[in-house]
């Protein structure tokens, strides 16, 4: 089945690298994405954990391109996030301009394929939301 694509961007009134240390600082992804813990289990592995335990999506993935403080890319490898998602940080006039894109294959068959225009506005809005909280988090230049 064809992926499907989503993306967000924000400005953050930060230098690139100060931006770049906190959205990738595993960890303290609880203090921006929504209901989601993250962890580094490898060298180049991560888990997050999306939900309320027990109810909740275990998105395993595979760093792909580490490249600070500009860009890293992940491979979703998990049984129901399976995809590609990326992290941008660019020099922007009074900070940085932060994208986050997934390029992702939807779960649930045609019916995952069929939700997909409802579900996509929403999902965009969550991901600009955490970006929004994310950009509160690093401390201006």
């Amino acid at each position: 089945m064809k992926p499907v694509y989503a993306a967000a961007a924000v400005h953050v009134p930060a230098p690139p690298e100060q931006v770049f240390a906190v959205m990738t600082d595993w960890p303290r992804h609880q203090e921006w994405m929504l209901l989601t813990t993250a962890r580094r289990v490898g060298a180049d592995r991560l888990e997050a954990y999306t939900g309320v335990r027990p109810f909740g999506i275990l998105d395993t993935m595979t760093i792909t391109h580490w490249e600070p403080p500009a860009l890293v890319r992940v491979t979703h490898t998990g049984r129901v996030v399976r995809g590609r998602g990326a992290f941008s940080v660019r020099p922007e006039r009074d900070g940085s301009r932060v994208i986050w894109a997934e390029e992702l294959e939807l779960p649930f068959g045609a019916l995952g394929r069929a939700a997909w225009p409802l579900a996509r506005p929403f999902a965009v809005a969550l991901a600009r939301h955490c970006l929004r909280r994310l950009a509160r988090l690093v401390p201006p230049a």
